[in-house]
C-alpha cells in the first residue's frame, strides 16, 4: 500500500513543477535572469527518493536523498528544451538525468529514469558536467568529467583524484554508446568541449590542460586540438586559444562552457573564469568570439564578466560560483543559457544572437592596468558628456 503522505508531497511537487517563471527586468543586461531556478533537488521525482511502500517505509523517510542538481548540458530538439543535469546524491556521487520543458524557462520535468551510461571504465568513481553537442556527423555527443582515485597518492590521502574526459554519443538521448576517454598529453583534463563542425576534415576539441585535479599548474588556459578518429579520440597537439592572465577574472583557471554557437560574425563562446579572493575562489562567466574559419583565433573579447553570482546565487555548497556547460539557440535567434549557482541549483538566462554579438564586438577589452582602465572609462564619460550637452 502506498504511504498516505506521498499524496501530500505529490501535490507540493506538482505545484513546483508547474510554477511559472518570470523574467527579472533590470535593463542594460546582456542576459536577462529569471525569478526562480529551473531545476533544484526538489524537482527530483518523489519515487527516486522515497520508498512509497507504507509497510517498508512506515515513517515515510527519504531512502535515497539528493543534495543538489546543477551544471546541466543542454540541447534544443523538435521545439523542446532538454537538460542533462548533474544530480548529486547525499552520498556525494553524481549521475546524469534528463529534464525536458516546452518553454525552456519553466515546467522542466525529469524523465522516469536517470541516464544509464555504459560502465566501461572500471576505475571510474564519479561522473559529472556533461557538455552536449549536436555534431554535423549526425550524432549527439556528450563529454563529461570521468573521475577516479589517484592511485599514486599516499595511502592516507583519500581526496586526490584523476580527472579525464569521458565521451559518449547517442541519437535519441536514451541509448548511449560509450567511447574511449579522450587522451591528451596532459595528466589531468577537464572542461573538454567538442566543436560542432569538422575542422580541416577532423573532429575538433577545446581542452583545458592541468597538472593537478584542482590546480592548473602549467596549464595556461583554454586550448584547441584536432582528432582524426572520434572512436579513438587522441589529441596530439593543443594550441592555446584563451590564456589565463594575471589580475583578471581568469587568473587562476578558465574553461570553455558549452560548445560555441555559429553566427554570421564568428563562433560565439561562453567560458568560466576563476580568481582567488580572501573568501575563496570566485567563478564568473564571460564571452568571446573566434574566427569562423579558424576557431582557435579570437577576434572579439569584451573585458570582464557577462554574468556573476548575485543574491541567493552566491549561497550554496560551493559559494560564490556560477558555472555553465549548456546553452541553446532557437530558430528565431533566441539564446537560452543554463547555468548553476554555487554547485546547488540550475537557472536560466536569456538573450539573443544580435545582442550577444553587439556585446562582444562593441564592449572594450580589458586593458589589464588600472591606469589604462581609467583612461578607457574617461573616454566613455567624455563622449557621453558631449552627447548630453549637444542634446540639451
Amino acid at each position: 500500500m502506498i504511504h498516505e503522505k506521498y499524496y501530500d508531497l505529490l501535490q507540493e511537487h506538482e505545484a513546483l513543477l508547474s510554477k511559472p517563471n518570470r523574467k527579472v527586468i533590470k535593463g542594460g543586461e546582456v542576459f536577462e535572469r529569471y525569478e526562480n531556478p529551473v531545476l533544484t533537488k526538489d524537482h527530483i521525482p518523489l519515487f527516486w527518493r522515497f520508498d512509497l511502500d507504507a509497510k517498508s517505509n512506515p515513517y515515510f523517510l527519504e531512502r535515497l536523498g539528493v543534495n543538489a542538481v546543477f551544471n546541466p548540458g543542454a540541447i534544443y530538439l523538435n521545439n523542446k528544451f532538454y537538460l542533462v543535469a548533474r544530480v548529486e546524491g547525499v552520498d556525494r556521487k553524481s549521475f546524469f538525468a534528463i529534464a525536458e520543458s516546452p518553454t525552456g524557462i519553466d515546467n522542466f520535468q525529469f524523465w522516469d529514469y536517470p541516464v544509464i551510461l555504459p560502465d566501461t571504465e572500471t576505475d571510474e568513481t564519479n561522473v559529472y558536467d556533461m557538455r552536449l553537442v549536436q555534431h554535423e556527423d549526425g550524432w549527439i555527443y556528450g563529454i563529461f568529467c570521468s573521475e577516479s582515485k589517484d592511485k599514486a597518492a599516499p595511502l592516507h590521502d583519500l581526496s586526490s583524484a584523476i580527472a579525464q574526459a569521458g565521451l559518449v554519443r547517442t541519437r535519441d538521448l536514451i541509448h548511449w554508446e560509450r567511447l574511449p576517454n579522450i587522451k591528451t598529453k596532459s595528466p589531468q583534463q577537464r572542461n573538454v568541449v567538442l566543436h560542432p563542425e569538422y575542422v580541416d576534415g577532423q573532429y575538433a576539441f577545446y581542452t583545458r590542460p592541468q597538472d593537478g585535479f584542482i590546480d592548473t599548474g602549467s596549464g595556461s588556459g583554454i586550448c584547441f586540438g584536432l582528432c582524426k578518429d572520434i572512436t579513438n579520440p587522441i589529441i596530439e597537439e593543443e594550441f592555446l586559444v584563451n590564456p589565463r592572465i594575471y589580475h583578471t577574472i581568469m587568473e587562476v583557471k578558465n574553461g570553455l562552457g558549452p560548445a560555441p554557437i555559429k553566427t554570421e560574425k564568428g563562433w560565439l563562446n561562453l567560458a568560466h573564469g576563476v580568481r582567488n579572493t580572501a573568501a575563496g575562489l570566485r567563478y564568473v562567466l564571460y564571452c568571446f568570439v573566434t574566427d569562423l574559419h579558424d576557431p582557435k583565433k579570437v577576434i572579439a573579447a569584451p573585458g570582464g564578466y557577462v554574468l556573476a553570482p548575485e543574491g541567493i546565487e552566491r549561497v550554496g555548497d560551493v559559494s560564490n560560483v556560477l558555472f555553465s556547460n549548456g546553452w541553446v539557440v532557437t530558430e528565431k535567434g533566441d539564446v537560452y543559457l543554463y547555468y548553476a549557482s554555487s554547485d546547488t541549483r540550475c537557472h536560466v538566462a536569456t538573450s539573443t544572437i544580435g545582442k550577444l554579438l553587439d556585446y562582444c564586438f562593441n564592449t572594450p577589452s580589458d586593458p589589464l592596468r588600472s591606469a589604462d582602465c581609467v583612461e578607457q572609462r574617461k573616454a566613455l564619460i567624455e563622449k557621453n558628456i558631449r552627447l548630453l550637452k549637444h542634446h540639451n
